[in-house]
């Protein structure tokens, strides 16, 4: 018989002569059957990193390596699982002695699938698969003399390695594509499904193994064991002779039934059938394994499996189909990996309705003590919201919170309400970064809940350096890159099961499509952020769990993982309420370089740095004219002199050693150099100061030689001391880093997404009463606040040359509005337009083959012809071809152009509005608010009866205002600017002036006075006089004070409320409160 690897000979002898040598040893030396087997699959490993010019990894280990070729999107995570299956056995061959015939056979066919797919895509392109045939033992002869054997194999390896590294390059898209294309077409054995399908189930806790572990050879249920027992026999007719393929015992306890499928069927059918028939028809001698009967059930959960991973696309035919058996309600569903042994036991004690019921019978009180949590209304509804969504069946809930409004906090509250009334039981904290799972494990520990005592203390909590879990384990806190590398690259003996966690919560959940951030040392995991986006939802689907999401900036990436928020409670609503502090007009720097660009003339020559050797070299002389702009700057081109003229002017209004009073700044760069640059300029300026060189520092990845301890410690090092108080970052605190004490950010960098950009400005938002903190500061040299309008939350991406394939496909994919998809696919047809003459004759190649036999310009006018929906899934169709137009350099980024060219600033203003004078946008407020005066009612309201204000209307007032972008901090400032006096006046004094011309004054003196005339009109107790410095210091921070406020605020209804406060007064509270009323508009206004 010829050997099933003969195919191998002409383009790969070294593998066809290890596939033959194996199938030689089967019978009469499986152990090195195995090591042969083993070879095989490191051989194809190792050919692939030379084929594509693939650089080893750091730790240039067996599974490091199989590792990153699934990185690269060459592999599949079937491929992945015969990798690493072929390593595993040659290894316990090679040091154990083990042998088994059984397992040689498995893996010989699932060696030969694995080479097929090699061929295909290293090899032959047309290769049609071939049926494996099972050597027959008596056609077997083994090599006679192994050494020479095992030289000849060094030399045809050798061989292949030199070939490999002479053969043409192909382009990755391409390559990807093939290597897809051959998986898909991958034939699975049912002893390759059989074989993967134990080794999944043996690393959730079963014993499994198909050959050993079946009823034939003796296998029954032991006490004290979780048993896979392979081929139990049932009454059903169906399938196998009514044997099952699989019967889960946990101890004595029959508690669920497998069926594997070939790969082509139809999972649910299957489950639908057989997956029902056999716990129906289970044998009377086996009802003492029974632990109920569910109608004519007699088992609880039917699973049904084609050894397939999980693909949305083929839903049907893929994943592991289960359906709880015990409610005929109950509906199949596909799972993304197995239920453990525990899981089980879990699943068959747990009561959801008894779950909520206590959930909804529990009182928030202990939420909102002082001495504990003490939270805010919104926090408390924010809970309230989520626990309705959870009770009301649903699988995904959204919270929206702004930036700083205590998210952790509230996210305390809900993990402790939930383990309390055992609505749930492990609880998965899943973070982006371990900086917030640090920040989010001191408040677990701290923070005092039921009986003093915190959550740390009332219940068992895993830590990010605890990666398993035990019975106790209520709560884990986890990253995301660890999950990735526990579920998507785990090549171990164990792995998560997807019951291990009924609830996970997702902490910055925005974080899955920061799409304009730089990739940081910590996350080469992934190729790009799309690859981050696949992961990071891949994490999140994988355990069989409620899902709770909490971001500041929900879009539709979240929206389509987390549904519609539940709830929201945005940053305009917490600056009105005081939880949060505003920013004040940004200040807008213009340098000549900014104004007017950086201009080369055709002839100039360029100096380019190339980011990866570090060299500067001069470019030829140019063909043509070349121009770049402010949005290119430190980018494309980096210019030292546009730098230090900015950051020279910001420095005079920035004290580094005035923490005390000045608070902290944080400076955005565009990548390390240029953080690097900013950080050396800065020292420059204020060593002429003498100030400390330590209050500037670098806080990025690369801090430390990328030591992870070293960038923690740098950034508590911000959070906590003193010095840096000013801190340069690309990427590493524009999300969830909590430093209440910055008051000043500074925009080096230029970002196009909203969403990145919001986050940016929520670290400068939070509270920080230690130095009296009103307001923070915007510097904005590069004009991100301009481009970013916070009016227009939604624009299509602006016609930009620069602009990639990649990130003008993942606008389109957003877009719904015809309008918008036949804009973006007009501008995808451009940019192929301007690049389709300079392609190379190979790329053009791959073009033509991509594309079905068309050219570029036939491919364009296609796509023209189309409907804008048609042409929308025509180019998200062709993703590799643009990844292969848009060119890959490997290793660094793109040169960037070295300029001298001197700068100096233009002007320096504050961005107040549509205008930057501040006399234009006081204008444009008192032109606003008489227009508006009898349309608003709140806003006549203001101006006629201000004593009728409810703290509801001054706020729906205030959010009113600010949507027209009249914000308090910025009013003021812009009247501070023209008259040059400090002034804090609130938005009703400030109405009133533009409006009837009332005097303005400060917040604080108009309160003032008006309490000290009522004073003087009475003869107060003292009881009465206490009474009125609680009512002042109240008004101190709301604005209005009315009768309705003694029932609703905390501060006085804890006390008594009106009953009581209006004792105090002899029945006279109201009129007081009304005369007190008086004296606040006692400002000259005249009647409106």
């Amino acid at each position: 018989m010829e050997s099933n690897f003969a195919f191998l000979e002409k383009d790969f002898p070294v593998l066809a002569k290890l596939g033959k040598t194996a199938e030689a040893y089967l019978y009469s030396d499986s152990n090195s059957c195995l090591i042969k087997l083993g070879i095989i699959g490191e051989t194809i490993v190792n050919l692939m990193f030379t084929y594509d010019k693939i650089a080893l990894p750091r730790e240039n280990s067996a599974v490091e390596r199989i590792n990153v070729l699934a990185w690269e999107g060459l592999l599949t995570k079937d491929l992945v699982g015969i990798l690493h299956a072929l390593r595993k056995i040659r290894n316990k061959a090679a040091h154990d002695n083990y042998e088994s015939v059984s397992d040689g056979k498995a893996l010989l066919q699932m060696a030969h699938s694995l080479c097929e797919w090699f061929m295909q895509t290293y090899g032959d392109w047309s290769y049609q698969s071939q049926k494996f045939v099972m050597p027959s033992e008596r056609e077997q002869i083994p090599p006679a003399d192994k050494a020479a054997e095992g030289q000849e194999e060094k030399r045809l390896a050798e061989q292949a390695e030199q070939a490999a590294a002479v053969a043409a390059p192909v382009a990755k898209a391409i390559r990807r594509q093939q290597a897809s294309r051959a998986a898909n077409q991958r034939q699975k054995s049912e002893a390759e499904t059989r074989y993967l399908i134990d080794h999944q189930l043996r690393q959730v806790g079963w014993e499994a193994n198909t050959e050993n572990i079946r009823y034939s050879k003796g296998a029954r249920p032991v006490k004290g064991r979780n048993l896979a027992i392979a081929e139990w026999p049932t009454d059903s007719t169906a399938g196998n002779y009514g044997r099952v393929d699989y019967a889960l015992f946990v101890g004595l306890q029959f508690v669920g039934v497998i069926e594997a499928k070939a790969e082509h069927k139809d999972i649910p059918s299957v489950l639908d059938y057989q997956g029902k028939d056999y716990p129906r028809c289970i044998r009377k001698e086996d009802a003492p394994y029974q632990i109920g009967i569910w109608g004519n059930y007699k088992v609880p959960f039917t699973f049904a499996t084609n050894g397939r991973p999980y693909l949305e696309q083929m839903k049907t035919k893929s994943g592991i189909w289960f359906l709880d058996l015990r409610r005929p309600s109950n509906a199949p569903k596909a799972l993304r990996g197995w239920i453990s042994p525990e899981g089980i036991m879990e699943l068959l004690g747990k009561n959801i309705e008894a779950g909520n019921q206590a959930l909804q019978s529990m009182p928030y009180k202990l939420l909102q003590d002082k001495d504990g949590l003490n939270l805010r209304n919104y926090q408390l509804k924010a809970i309230q919201a989520a626990e309705q969504a959870v009770v009301d069946g649903k699988r995904t809930v959204l919270l929206a919170m702004a930036t700083g409004t205590g998210k952790t906090r509230t996210v305390l509250g809900l993990i402790y309400r939930f383990l309390e009334t055992k609505r749930f039981r492990r609880i998965l904290f899943l973070v982006d970064r371990t900086a917030l799972g640090e920040q989010a494990q001191d408040v677990f520990k701290e923070v005092k809940l039921a009986e003093l005592m915190t959550l740390d203390e009332l219940y068992n909590i895993k830590g990010l350096q605890d990666k398993t879990i035990d019975r106790e384990t209520r709560v884990q806190i986890a990253t995301v890159q660890g999950m990735v590398k526990r579920i998507l690259y785990n090549d171990g003996e164990t792995m998560p099961a997807i019951t291990d966690y009924d609830l996970i919560i997702v902490d910055e959940a925005h974080r899955g499509y920061l799409l304009d951030r730089e990739m940081g040392d910590t996350e080469t995991l992934y190729m790009d952020q799309r690859d981050y986006q696949s992961k990071y939802r891949a994490v999140i689907e994988y355990f069989d769990a409620v899902k709770i999401a909490l971001t500041a900036t929900p879009a539709l990436q979240t929206t389509e993982i987390f549904g519609q928020p539940v709830f929201k409670y945005t940053y305009r609503e917490a600056v009105i309420e005081g939880f949060l502090v505003d920013h004040d007009a940004p200040h807008n720097l213009h340098t000549k370089l900014r104004d007017e660009g950086i201009h080369y003339d055709a002839g100039d020559t360029l100096m380019v740095l190339d980011p990866l050797t570090g060299e500067i070299t001069n470019s030829e002389q140019l063909e043509d004219e070349l121009d770049f702009e402010i949005e290119d700057f430190n980018r494309k081109i980096v210019n030292e002199n546009f730098n230090r003229t900015v950051l020279e002017e910001i420095a005079r209004d920035i004290d580094p050693e005035n923490v005390d009073e000045q608070g902290k700044t944080l400076i955005y760069a565009v990548n390390d150099a240029h953080a690097d640059m900013i950080v050396d300029i800065l020292k420059n300026i204020y060593a002429e100061q003498d100030v400390d060189n330590d209050a500037m520092m670098k806080i990025t990845g690369s801090v430390g030689g990328g030591d992870p301890k070293k960038v923690r410690d740098a950034i508590k090092r911000f959070k906590n001391e003193r010095f840096p108080s000013v801190a340069v970052t690309v990427d590493l605190l524009t999300t969830g880093i909590d430093v209440p004490e910055i008051t000043t950010l500074v925009f080096m960098r230029r970002v196009k997404s909203r969403i990145l950009f919001e986050q940016m400005l929520g670290r400068a938002t939070r509270l920080c009463p230690k130095i009296h903190k009103t307001h923070f500061e915007i510097y904005d040299p590069v004009g991100v606040y301009e481009s970013l309008d916070p009016v227009n939350t939604m624009k299509p991406v602006a016609a930009n040359p620069a602009i990639t394939y990649p990130q003008l496909l993942d606008g389109l994919e957003e877009m719904e509005d015809e309008s918008h998809i036949r804009n973006q696919v007009n501008q995808i047809t451009a940019k192929l337009q301007r690049q389709k003459g300079r392609l190379s004759g190979q790329t053009l190649e791959h073009f033509i083959s991509m594309t079905g036999g068309k050219d570029p310009s036939q491919f364009i006018d296609d796509l023209l012809q189309k409907s804008p929906e048609e042409a929308k899934r025509c180019l998200l169709d062709h993703r590799d071809l643009f990844s292969l137009l848009q060119g890959e350099r490997s290793g660094g980024g793109r040169p960037v152009v070295i300029s001298d060219a001197e700068d100096e600033l233009v002007s320096h203003t504050r961005g107040y509005g549509g205008g930057s004078r501040p006399e234009d946008y006081l204008d444009a407020f008192s032109d606003y608010v008489q227009a508006n005066m009898n349309e608003i009612a709140a806003l006549h309201i203001v101006c006629t009866r201000p004593r009728d204000l409810t703290r509801e209307s001054l706020k729906s007032l205030r959010l009113t205002l600010d949507r027209e972008g009249f914000t308090v901090q910025q009013l003021n400032t812009a009247i501070s600017e023209l008259t040059n006096e400090e002034i804090a006046a609130d938005i009703i004094s400030l109405i009133r002036r533009y409006a009837i011309g009332a005097e303005l004054i400060s917040h604080e003196a108009r309160i003032r006075r008006a309490v000290d005339k009522l004073k003087k009109a009475h003869n107060f107790t003292q009881a009465e006089l206490n009474w009125l410095s609680k009512m002042e210091k109240y008004l101190m921070e709301e604005s209005v004070l009315n009768v309705t406020v003694f029932d609703e605020d905390s501060r006085f209804k804890s006390v008594g409320g009106f009953v009581k406060i209006n004792k105090v007064f002899q029945n006279r509270l109201e009129s007081v409160v009304l005369e007190l009323n008086e004296y606040l508009y006692d400002d000259g206004g005249r009647i409106a």
